[in-house]
Formats: structure tokens, C-alpha cells, sequence
């Protein structure tokens, strides 16, 4: 089950109302609900790969969120790794930065 997310209104609720109840209601409300589709594990990997192509702030609260989903420290190495070929050396260098700091408890 996913759990309800509340980060939208939690940091925009007040300044973008609307956006953070699309945020919090329909992309993570009902999209990310949609476990028969597309598991929350899955869902994770998918994101957590195009955040990390975008090289956007947002890779370590996903990566976060990953690991609550079941992603393990080897898949997201591997995710990196993979991806590092397509999206640039620098941009996987950084995610395994932060892919280091979330998985730290396992090494």
C-alpha cells in the first residue's frame, strides 16, 4: 500500500494550493496507487531513473522512497551504473553520492 503522501502541502500548501493537491492527490494520491499496473518498487526504479537522467534536487527524496519500497542497495547500484552510460559519468558519480548516504545502514 502506498502511503499517503503529504509533501505537497507540506512545502507549497499555502503558496500553490493547487499544485500541491495535484502533487499530493492525484500524482501520488492516484497514479502511484495503481499497484496492479505497475508496482510502488517498480514505479520507483522507473523514477528514480529519470530524475537521475534530469539531474534534478528531487533524486534523494525518490532514492529515499525507493529504499522504503523494497529497492535494494544492489538494484540501485546497478540502476546507476546502467544508467551512467546513457545519462553521463558526472550525473552517476553524484547518484551514487546520494545512493551512499540512503544505504549507508548496509554497508
Amino acid at each position: 500500500m502506498v502511503k499517503k503522501q503529504t509533501a505537497g502541502r507540506d512545502n507549497l500548501g499555502s503558496f500553490a494550493p493547487q499544485f500541491a493537491e495535484l502533487n499530493d492527490d492525484v500524482l501520488f494520491g492516484e497514479v502511484w496507487s495503481r499497484e496492479k499496473q505497475l508496482s510502488s518498487h517498480d514505479r520507483s526504479l522507473i523514477t528514480v531513473s529519470s530524475l537521475l537522467t534530469q539531474g534534478v534536487p528531487q533524486l534523494e527524496a525518490h532514492m529515499k522512497i525507493a529504499k522504503a519500497n523494497g529497492v535494494t542497495k544492489e538494484e540501485m547500484v546497478e540502476l546507476i551504473t546502467h544508467l551512467a552510460f546513457y545519462t553521463g559519468w558526472p550525473k552517476a558519480w553524484s547518484a551514487f553520492n546520494v545512493a551512499k548516504e540512503i544505504y549507508s545502514d548496509e554497508f
